[in-house]
């Protein structure tokens, strides 16, 4: 068998090292899951300090001050935490159906703002939102964290140089087993619950980050009794050719893994593909060429922190990596997805 000559390498990631982010004062609203998560990430790999954490409930929010952050300050209110004078800027991480209201209060006290993903329930609240925190002059960035890793760096900087040849193709999918029998809030239209918001976009936003504009987006999917969506299969089009599917559910496990192929090869992307992971290289023909691994931790929510935190100490009001208008572009994709499987959020 005759051996390929082809010497093709991946880039090595830019992504600039956490620990070495300016650091600032943090206020986290809502201390659940997520921001449990941020905390431990920030503490273990950044010099981020959490200075305040707000809730409804201040026997929560101490509890969390008791584990991630003792010298912190508790709040029993969010109005409460955005007022303090010690916040440089508010890290909001409440359901999906509450991020307009606590983000632009934020705003409001003039705190710069890290907002979970998905940003808002629909691309008008997002635009709210925006305009405010440009209103304000004041930061504010979508928590889309993966966008923000070492690997997602090469696969980004991969395709742009024309590593595997002309962009084709694109393929991912996120499937968890979380209904019926996971958290409340995923099967209440009231919070924006369903597959979309909080599984579907890291395949979407993966796509997304790879193709500048699509032209066509079409779903199909299942929804549940309550009438938020079960599962999805998302498929784009640009103008160029190139075809993505996104692929999400919270019915079963799927792979988890993403493919992007092009005219010279392709990049294959291990389980789960938009935590730390393996990007493998690989030629038409199979052969494999290169890969990158990832040597953080699965929970790497502490990028993004140093992100913002290296943007708002520069007087920068947006990041390059996750623009305002990358926001709502993702945004009004999945309105649209929403609108073509017939789910609709109370108040909408």
């Amino acid at each position: 068998m005759t051996r390929s000559s082809d010497v093709r390498r991946l880039p090595a990631p830019t992504t600039p090292d956490p620990r070495e982010a300016p650091a600032l004062a943090w206020g986290v609203v809502a201390p659940g899951g997520i921001a449990r998560t941020f905390a431990s990430a920030i503490g273990a790999e950044t010099q981020q300090r959490i200075v305040a954490v707000g809730s409804r409930s201040l026997e929560r929010a101490q509890s969390f001050v008791d584990e991630f952050a003792p010298t912190a300050t508790a709040y029993g209110s969010y109005d409460a935490l955005v007022a303090d004078p010690a916040v440089d800027v508010v890290y909001v991480a409440s359901p999906h159906s509450e991020h307009r209201e606590h983000a632009l209060a934020a705003i409001r006290a003039g705190k710069h703002v890290l907002v979970e993903k998905a940003f808002t329930r629909n691309v008008r609240e997002a635009r709210e939102v925006l305009d405010a925190a440009h209103d304000a002059g004041v930061f504010c960035m979508e928590a889309m964290w993966s966008r923000f890793l070492p690997h997602y760096d090469v696969v980004r900087r991969a395709v742009d140089t024309g590593l595997i040849g002309d962009l084709k193709w694109i393929a991912a999918d996120h499937g968890q087993a979380l209904h019926p029998d996971g958290p409340q809030r995923l099967s209440d239209p009231a919070l924006a619950g369903g597959a979309l918001l909080d599984l579907g976009i890291y395949p979407l936003s993966f796509a997304a980050m790879l193709v500048p504009e699509f032209t066509t987006v079409s779903a199909r999917g299942t929804l549940t009794a309550e009438g938020v969506d079960e599962s999805e299969v998302i498929v784009l089009t640009a103008a160029d050719g190139v075809v993505a599917q996104a692929a999400t559910t919270m019915a079963t496990q799927t792979p988890n893994t993403a493919v992007v192929a092009g005219t010279k090869g392709r990049l294959e992307i291990d389980g789960w593909f938009y935590f730390p992971t393996r990007v493998r290289l690989l030629a038409n023909d199979g052969q494999l060429l290169d890969e990158y691994r990832s040597a953080d931790t699965i929970h790497a929510l502490h990028y993004e922190a140093a992100e913002a935190a290296r943007l708002i100490a520069a007087g920068d009001r947006e990041s390059p990596l996750m623009t305002h208008a990358e926001t709502l572009r993702v945004m009004d994709l999945m309105d649209e997805v929403r609108r073509q499987l017939g789910v609709v959020y109370p108040g909408e």
